[in-house]
């Protein structure tokens, strides 16, 4: 059994990511902002500030998942709450996932980032936020974490929820589309990819993606 806090733990990807791992009987600690609408049986919820939780919540942990999102009050911090989340994760020798954009892969190898291409400007700054956390570990991460940042598909989110299926691929940091073209993957799917990396690590110090 493993302890793993998840920051964002009432948001779509926390939510899922703890409905997952508690149910393989992991101990579960959710940080949010505010408390769970529908709070999950043996889950241990803490409400408040990120800043004020971390230094908390990380010592005894075994894995810390970042599913923050740059929106709202969040919109500019998220870079340097994950690189104060990195370096707590990193002395509590915790391993460190954090879910993070579409836009950070690219659409083959060597070609550049999807977020360097033509976008819809209003998801612009989202994605160059979560990019710039990518950026952050891979430049600046303290050199004893353990971390990987993992992105979902284009067709992510609450608005396409899907089923869990409990089959899907990994790749790098190169995006990974069907035989028709699309890029999708359920909630729950990219919550079982996410729980796997930490019960049987097989990536470290990367970038990867999960996809259909």
């Amino acid at each position: 059994m493993s302890t793993i806090v998840v920051f964002g733990g009432t948001g779509y990807t926390g939510g899922n990511v703890i409905r997952e791992a508690s149910s393989r009987g992991d101990a579960v600690i959710s940080v949010s902002r505010s408390a769970p609408e529908e709070p999950v049986d043996g889950v241990r919820y803490e409400v408040g500030q990120v800043e004020e939780l971390a230094s908390r919540v990380i010592p005894g942990a075994d894995a810390v998942v970042v599913a923050l999102s740059p929106r709202g009050d969040m919109a500019g911090r998220l870079v340097n709450l994950d690189a104060g989340i990195a370096a707590r994760a990193a002395q509590a020798r915790a391993r460190l996932v954090v879910a993070g954009g579409f836009a950070s892969l690219r659409p083959s190898p060597g070609a550049p980032q999807l977020i360097e291409g033509e976008m819809p400007e209003q998801f612009r700054a989202e994605a160059e936020e979560n990019d710039a956390v990518r950026a952050m570990l891979e430049d600046s991460a303290p050199d004893s974490l353990d971390w990987v940042y993992v992105s979902p598909t284009s067709g992510y989110g609450a608005w396409a929820a899907g089923e869990r299926t409990g089959t899907y691929w990994v790749g790098g940091d190169v995006a990974l589309f069907d035989a028709e073209g699309g890029s999708n993957i359920s909630g729950a799917d990219f919550a079982m990819a996410i729980v796997e990396e930490i019960d049987r690590p097989a990536h470290h110090r990367a970038h990867i993606g999960v996809a259909y």
